[in-house]
């Protein structure tokens, strides 16, 4: 099968490798968290997202400034001017920015305000789209079509780095399925095989994933345990407001609350995650991982005590001292 995708294929890396987006590396020891609207709706609305997401430890901001819609009436966005928008919020929180490029003409534009670009689900096997992209020095984040296998979309990344541009990121968003009660069936298993055929980082979209606030944060832990590089979570001020995805977006509160769960549980993929800038999301993520180091000693003790009562048992792996002494 890797004969179609001889160049992202992972026996062509086998270490992996690894995506800059400014200062952020994607696929490294960071587990990187891009979070943002939907779409740009108004200045008021992006920067309460910006600051929001960027305080809580968000490093990349992610906001649609042209929106592929299924209706022909739904918004938009708001083109060149949320481009504007979008750049001016990028540099207030110092966060490299990332939105979706619809059209091959629209490239130029789009990577002159933005730090990536982003291959929407229904553009991924736009192929004009993406050999153009190869020319281009910005990374890319691809992410998978609404009903695309594993296999295309790995040869429409090889399109991508064939052409010129190795630095792109995959992304799982969900796929359509027979399944009505969530808008899309988030494919994890899709996450943990693409790590093992590609080198190329693999990110997941939790929030397209099922098109429902309330599963982003237990999709966002699976997405850690499952090995991904990282998060796309759409983050809106007023989510109930918002002019598209709503329904999907969380808000910057329920987000630092989101990032706090997770810096308890990057460790244990031998990850880390960014420190959020404010006092209340640094004491959010210590009482966070307080609470997982002691769930993690209890149940050491509950073993260890098993193991103790059981005759001839070896003593290998006990705790050390010096971490019962914390």
């Amino acid at each position: 099968m890797s004969g179609s995708y001889k160049l992202v294929a992972r026996t062509s890396r086998p270490e992996g490798s690894t995506v800059s987006i400014g200062d952020v590396v994607i696929g490294g020891k960071e587990f990187v968290v891009a979070a943002g609207p939907c779409a740009v709706e108004s200045k008021d609305q992006l920067m309460q997202a910006a600051t929001g997401v960027a305080s809580a430890g968000a490093r990349l901001l992610r906001a649609g400034a042209f929106k592929p819609r299924t209706s022909p009436y739904a918004f938009q966005g708001l083109a060149e001017e949320g481009l504007h928008l979008l750049a001016y919020a990028g540099r207030l929180t110092g966060l490299p920015t990332v939105t979706e490029v619809l059209a091959t003409e629209d490239i130029p534009l789009v990577a002159e305000y933005s730090d990536a670009l982003q291959v929407g689900a229904r553009n991924m096997q736009n192929f004009a789209l993406l050999k153009a992209l190869g020319a281009v020095t910005k990374p890319v984040i691809l992410k998978r079509g609404l009903s695309a296998t594993i296999e295309e979309l790995m040869m429409a990344a090889e399109y991508i780095v064939l052409h010129g541009n190795p630095r792109v990121v995959l992304c799982e968003r969900g796929i359509r399925t027979f399944e009505t009660a969530t808008r899309n069936t988030l494919d994890l298993n899709a996450v943990a095989l693409l790590k093992q055929m590609t080198h190329l980082p693999v990110i997941v979209d939790p929030s397209h994933g099922t098109g429902r606030r309330d599963l982003i944060v237990p999709l966002s832990h699976a997405a850690v345990a499952i090995g991904a590089d990282g998060l796309l979570v759409e983050v809106h001020p007023t989510p109930d407001l918002a002019l598209s995805d709503g329904a999907q977006s969380i808000t910057p509160a329920a987000f630092a609350s989101l990032m706090c769960e997770l810096a308890a549980l990057t460790p244990i993929k031998q990850r880390q995650l960014a420190h959020g800038r404010d006092v209340a999301s640094h004491r959010g993520r210590l009482a966070s991982i307080d609470d997982a180091v002691d769930r993690l000693l209890r149940e050491r003790a509950r073993l260890t005590h098993i193991q103790s009562s059981e005759p001839n048992v070896s003593n290998i792996g006990r705790l050390p001292r010096e971490i019962l002494k914390l």
